[in-house]
């Protein structure tokens, strides 16, 4: 009896120490493919939906995906303009470095806007209209619920039709 016993607890102590083992393996797996370093991640060109000169990176998930959550990041040379436009779904808007000014309507109008710095957090809610500029090298951070789209309250503002 006393062999049996302890022969069940030595199997039950080797499959315990084994189970943290396999949970760290399949973590650290995953946690290079989800966890970035500035100096991690891979910019590329931004969607046409904004015009030439920002730099654009998927974070998480795919922002042209039907359903789904989407993180990006946008990095805008100092002075880039986005023109005034709308999203159908809520925009979750974090701005990591630089100063981001942004405007509330319809009218792009430099003197109605407000500068939010690094470590700022906005959301806007659907179809609010807002356009904004980037001051200094900027960039921020958008997750939301895709798909992402962009729509100009003015369609000769969308560089999407023009390229």
């Amino acid at each position: 009896m006393k062999r049996y016993l302890f022969l069940t607890l030595a199997a039950a102590g080797i499959f315990a120490l084994a189970r943290p083992a396999s949970t760290r393996t399949a973590y650290d797996d995953s946690h290079e493919k989800n966890a970035f370093t500035p100096d991690s991640i891979s910019w590329g060109a931004a969607p046409t939906v904004v015009r030439p000169g920002a730099q654009f990176a998927v974070l998480e998930g795919d922002p042209t995906a039907s359903t789904g959550d989407y993180t990006v990041r946008l990095k805008m040379p100092d002075g880039f303009r986005i023109a005034p436009h709308w999203h159908p779904k809520r925009e979750n808007v974090t701005i990591i470095s630089g100063t981001f000014k942004v405007g509330m309507g319809d009218l792009f109008d430099p003197h109605k806007m407000n500068a939010f710095t690094a470590g700022s957090f906005a959301f806007l809610d659907p179809s609010m209209h807002h356009y904004a500029v980037a001051s200094g090298e900027t960039v921020v951070q958008v997750h939301g619920q895709s798909p992402l789209q962009f729509n100009y309250v003015h369609p000769e503002d969308d560089p999407s039709k023009s390229r």
